[in-house]
């Protein structure tokens, strides 16, 4: 049976939120290893940049809905 179905909707949100974290990651490693190596291409920065920022609000979706909300 697939792993997936057999996991529950908290339990997949949070595997996705640990892959998400960890491109995100790499992401930003790669960006400045590009920043730090002299000759950058602008455009390919800004891609990487563009793409962490996504990355970032899907991180931030992801841990909204696995956090309970809180009435005060």
């Amino acid at each position: 049976m697939n792993a997936l179905h057999e996991m529950s909707h908290d339990e997949i949100l949070r595997t996705k939120l640990a892959g998400l974290k960890s491109e995100h990651r790499e992401l930003d490693e790669a960006i400045a290893e590009l920043a730090s190596g002299g000759v950058v291409c602008t455009m390919t920065l800004g891609r990487m940049k563009k793409q962490k920022l996504i990355l970032k609000d899907q991180i931030a979706r992801l841990e909204d809905e696995l956090t309970p909300d809180i009435i005060a």
